[in-house]
């Protein structure tokens, strides 16, 4: 379903700077499957998701989705089939906007036609009914601006906005993680919910190690941007995370990262 073939990309090449953040990354990713990635910092996890999403040309290498090349497809292109999260609630949605202007404006790439804004009564409904399951309380709220949310309710309207279109592909970068604990259980145990419901290929970038190892059907380690570890079935259900970083070790790889020690 995602095919990425050799990517390499090396920023400021020529110069003193120079930093290869992607080399040389292969990675299979079959429909329905919720891949988790983890790996130090520059360990080339977001880089990943940049060169996924179209934020800046590949030097080499190409990326395929459900049998269709995009290597070079625009980024505003990709973004009515890729859905993404980030790890900063403020982003992905329109403040100034109500939650029901934003979620129409998601709602339109569905049928892939212009952006729109207006509501549609039979669209208001439907998103009335989407966001009772995050039980916020955002369904009764679809004139109030997106801009007075707490974080956890915008991070649950991102997320609504990312998946109400049905996207062939889901990138959640770390969509937790700066959540206070409730609220980053309650939007995990949603995202969860709607990847099941929906089917939906997900790949998600964590510095829990222990979620890393229970969220999804398979686990990938990157480290100098390429896949050094690939878990899924018994072999991921049998791992301990002093075992994993026992592998992490096996490969020359030093966990500096103190947020992934520390989950």
């Amino acid at each position: 379903m995602l095919k990425l073939n050799n990517l390499r990309k090396t920023f400021n090449a020529g110069t003193p700077s120079a930093h290869t953040a992607l080399d040389g990354l292969n990675l299979r990713v079959n429909a329905g499957d919720f891949v988790t990635i983890i790996g130090s910092n520059g360990a080339g996890k977001s880089t990943l998701f940049n060169a996924i999403g179209g934020s800046f040309t590949l030097d080499r290498g190409n990326v395929t989705l459900d049998g269709k090349n995009i290597t070079f497809m625009k980024e505003f292109r990709r973004a009515a089939f890729i859905g993404r999260l980030f790890q900063d609630p403020m982003r992905g949605t329109a403040p100034d906007m109500t939650i029901e202007e934003n979620l129409a404006l998601a709602y339109s790439r569905r049928h892939h036609g212009p952006l729109r804004i207006g509501v549609q009564r039979k669209d208001a409904a439907y998103f009335k009914e989407q966001l009772a399951i995050f039980d916020m309380g955002l369904e009764n709220r679809l004139k109030t601006k997106v801009g007075t949310l707490s974080g956890g309710q915008r991070q649950a309207m991102s997320l609504l906005m990312s998946t109400i279109a049905q996207p062939k592909l889901l990138l959640l970068d770390e969509h937790t993680a700066a959540l206070d604990p409730a609220a980053a259980e309650k939007i995990m145990d949603i995202t969860k919910t709607i990847q099941s419901r929906d089917n939906l290929t997900t790949l998600m970038i964590t510095h829990n190690i222990q979620a890393a190892l229970t969220t999804g059907n398979r686990t990938i380690m990157l480290q100098n941007g390429k896949v050094i570890l690939d878990l899924s079935g018994s072999e991921r259900e049998k791992m301990t995370i002093p075992q994993l970083m026992e592998l992490y070790a096996q490969h020359g790889a030093i966990l500096d990262d103190d947020r992934m020690l520390l989950s």
